[in-house]
C-alpha cells in the first residue's frame, strides 16, 4: 500500500503539471487539479477499504460491479505501472538532456536550437498514451481474461480408470459471486466426473461468502463423491472448525490430514488431504495412516510444495493450486515472470518425480486484484488410467 500510495502521488504530480501547461484559464486549471486529486484519493481509499475489510456484501449487483468495484480495481492496479512507465520515461529524458549538455560542454558547441513547441506537444501526447497502456491492459484483464475459463484436460497413469475434476482457488467474494460459482458448478457437472476435488481457498476475505460457495459446489453430482481440503484463506479469515461445519452441512468430506477410501469398479483407491502448508498444521503421516500401500492414493494439498515428500511416499498423483499460475504473468523469450514463478518451483502445470506426478491448477478466482493477465482461469479434467 505504501508503493501504491507513492504511485498515486506521483501520477497526481504529473497530471497537475500537464494541466498547468495546457491552455485554459487559471480558474479552470485550479478546479481541474482539485477534481483530479479528489478522484485519485477516493479511488485509492475505496480500494484500500475493499481489500482490507471483510465486506459481507453478498452477491453485489452487476451495476455495482461494473460501475464501482471493477473500475476501482482497474485504476489502482493499472496506476502502479502507469506511474512506473512515466517515471522511467522522465528519467530517460533527464538522462538524455544531461548527456547532451555534457557533450556540448566537452565539444565546445554553442547554444541549443530553439524549442519546437509542436514536437513537445507531440511527445507529451505519446507519453500520455504510453502511460494509459497499463490501465487498458488492466481493464482487459478484469473484463475478459478473468472470465475466459477453459477446461484443461490431461491423461495420467494412476492405476484406476477415472474422470477426476479439480476446482481450486474459488475466492468467493465481491469479485466471485454465487452466480459465477453456479456457472462453474454447471460446467463441472457437464464433464461427468467420477470424483470431484476442491483444493482450498474457497473464500477471498470473509467467511460470509463460504456457505453460498459450498452450497453451489455441492450441486455437482460426482459418481464417487466430492472431496475438499483447506487453503490459507480459510485460516486467515475463518477458523477450521467453522469451515468444517459448513462442509458437513452440505455433506462434503473436508480432508484435513485425513483420507477416504473409495470402492470403484476397478478396485479401491484413497483420496487424502492435508492442511495448508504455511498457515495450517499439515500432517502427511496422519493423512496417509491406515491406507493399504497396494492401492493408489490421490493427494489433495492447497500448496504444491509438498510434492517432493509425496513422491518419496510413492503417491502417484498430487493435486494443488494456490499460485493462480502467477495471475499476472509476463512471458519473455520463453521465460515466465510472475510472483509465483519467483517464489515457487511449482507455479502451474504438470511436474514429475520418478513415477509420481503433480498438477498445479491456475484455479478460477483472483486475490489482491480481480485481474488476470496471461494466466487464464481453468477447470481441470483428469483422465486417469
Amino acid at each position: 500500500f505504501t508503493i501504491a500510495a507513492i504511485a498515486q502521488g506521483y501520477l497526481f504530480v504529473q497530471i497537475r503539471q500537464a494541466i498547468r501547461s495546457s491552455r485554459g484559464s487559471d480558474r479552470f486549471k485550479s478546479r481541474a487539479i482539485r477534481l483530479v486529486g479528489a478522484v485519485i484519493i477516493a479511488l485509492f481509499c475505496l480500494n484500500a477499504y475493499i481489500m482490507l475489510t471483510r465486506m459481507p456484501w453478498i452477491d453485489p449487483p452487476a451495476l455495482a460491479q461494473v460501475g464501482l468495484l471493477y473500475p476501482v480495481a482497474v485504476w489502482n492496479f493499472g496506476s502502479l505501472f502507469s506511474a512506473l512507465l512515466l517515471f522511467l520515461v522522465r528519467a530517460a529524458g533527464g538522462l538524455r538532456r544531461a548527456l547532451a549538455r555534457l557533450w556540448r560542454s566537452l565539444s565546445g558547441e554553442g547554444a541549443t536550437a530553439p524549442v519546437d513547441l509542436g514536437r513537445r506537444r507531440f511527445l507529451r501526447a505519446g507519453v500520455g498514451s504510453l502511460a494509459a497502456a497499463p490501465l487498458v491492459l488492466s481493464g482487459y484483464g478484469a473484463a475478459y481474461a478473468s472470465k475466459a475459463t477453459g477446461v484443461q484436460e490431461l491423461s495420467l497413469p494412476f492405476g484406476r480408470r477415472l474422470r477426476v475434476v479439480q476446482l481450486t482457488d474459488i475466492h468467493a467474494g465481491l469479485y466471485m459471486t454465487r452466480e459465477q460459482i453456479r456457472r462453474y458448478a454447471d460446467l463441472v457437472n457437464g464433464l461427468r466426473p467420477d470424483v470431484f476435488v476442491l483444493t482450498g481457498d474457497f473464500i477471498s476475505n470473509s467467511m460470509s461468502f463460504l456457505p453460498g460457495c459450498v452450497e453451489e459446489v455441492a450441486r455437482v453430482q460426482a459418481r464417487y463423491g466430492t472431496f475438499a481440503t483447506l487453503g490459507n484463506h480459510e485460516h486467515w479469515f475463518g477458523k477450521p472448525r467453522e469451515v468444517s461445519a459448513v462442509f458437513r452441512q452440505y455433506n462434503i468430506p473436508l480432508l484435513d490430514n485425513a483420507h477416504r477410501v473409495i470402492q470403484t469398479e476397478q478396485g479401491p483407491l484413497a483420496v487424502a488431504g492435508i492442511d495448508d502448508l504455511r498457515t495450517g498444521r499439515p500432517d502427511l503421516d496422519a493423512a496417509l495412516q491406515g491406507i493399504d500401500p497396494s492401492i493408489p492414493t490421490l493427494l489433495l494439498s492447497h500448496r504444491p510444495e509438498i510434492f517432493p515428500l509425496a513422491a518419496r511416499r510413492g503417491i502417484p498423483l498430487t493435486l494443488a493450486g494456490h499460485w493462480h499460475g502467477g495471475q499476472i504473468k509476463l512471458s519473455f523469450l520463453g521465460v515466465d515472470l510472475s510472483i509465483a514463478h519467483a517464489f515457487s518451483p511449482y507455479p502451474e502445470g504438470l511436474y514429475r518425480i520418478s513415477d509420481s506426478h503433480l498438477y498445479v491448477s491456475r484455479g478460477i478466482g483472483t486475490t489482491a486484484t480481480p485481474i488476470r493477465l496471461n494466466a487464464p482461469p481453468e477447470v481441470t479434467l483428469f483422465h486417469l488410467m
